[in-house]
């Protein structure tokens, strides 16, 4: 005798719930859209000023370029300033990114894999130093660089940026490399590789998403810094694009549409390199957590 089951009908109210379940809340969506709008809506306004004159900005501040003009950004772009600016924020960036990956990796291999008086100090000093902003530090720091004979010269930012990206670093980077069982160090211990070995062979690929989400946030905050290049930068030739954008924005005051072409081709090499690894972003982040 075979039994039939027969499978009831999904009922309409649980069938809404599910679907609200899988798809979210209109309020949801609706604050997100809002969150989205204040974040985006400040971005799209600088980049279409550009494509506008001072006339069309003065009589229709929010409206659309009508016609849309491409000289403001080809004369920016045919400036050398603007490239030299270019040329020093990338140098400064790569610098910070690889400085604060590297030392940042090996402090954190150390606070993760090895036992020692002092490793719970050492790292709850370098959580302190997510509390304690350049800002404050400023003044004290201005002192030391200058002492150190540091003053207009990209080295002298590279080291504060590398020394305050460090502790979101190893902050990141310790739960990855605490991951990492002891088994495969073991067996890599037997087949006779050494620390140094196992660190480069097995250590840095697998702690790769960690590395790539702090170097990704390192760049981006050595690339949007202004408080720091301004004590220590002097000469103009040497400024980054964030003081390029202040002294443009002095010297073209009155040319407002230029002034908004400056600043959103300043802003546009970050804006695209943070959305091509947002999603590299997250999952270092998401693993840190899990961590």
């Amino acid at each position: 005798m075979t039994a039939t089951i027969t499978k009831a009908p999904l009922k309409r109210g649980n069938r809404s719930a599910t679907d609200r379940q899988q798809w979210g809340s209109p309020a949801t969506y609706f604050i997100a859209f809002v969150f989205i709008a204040l974040c985006l809506g400040p971005v799209i306004y600088i980049i279409l000023g550009g494509f506008r004159d001072n006339s069309q900005i003065t009589m229709d501040p929010a409206g659309l370029p009508g016609p849309w003009r491409l000289d403001n950004y080809q004369e920016v772009l045919a400036s050398s300033t603007f490239w030299r600016q270019v040329g020093n924020s990338a140098i400064a960036g790569i610098a910070t990114t690889l400085g604060v990956v590297i030392l940042g990796l090996m402090a954190s291999y150390i606070l993760a894999r090895y036992r020692f008086n002092g490793r719970g100090a050492m790292y709850s000093l370098f959580a302190a130093g997510l509390m304690f902003p350049m800002t404050v530090a400023i003044t004290p720091l201005y002192i030391v660089i200058k002492d150190l004979g540091l003053m207009n010269s990209l080295t002298g930012v590279i080291l504060p940026q590398i020394a305050f990206g460090l502790p979101v670093t190893v902050i990141i980077l310790v739960p990855f490399l605490k991951a990492i069982p002891d088994e495969i160090e073991e067996a890599a211990a037997i087949d006779g590789t050494s620390r140094l070995g196992f660190f480069f062979r097995m250590v840095v690929p697998l702690s790769l998403p960690g590395v790539v989400t702090t170097g990704i946030l390192a760049f981006v905050a050595s690339w949007n810094s202004y408080l720091l290049p301004l004590f220590i930068l002097g000469d103009q030739d040497m400024y980054t694009l964030p003081l390029g954008v202040q002294a443009f924005a002095s010297q073209y005051s009155v040319d407002t549409a230029k002034v908004l072409a400056f600043t959103s081709l300043s802003m546009i090499p970050a804006l695209i390199f943070f959305t091509l690894f947002e999603r590299r972003i997250v999952g270092g982040l998401t693993g840190a957590v899990k961590g």
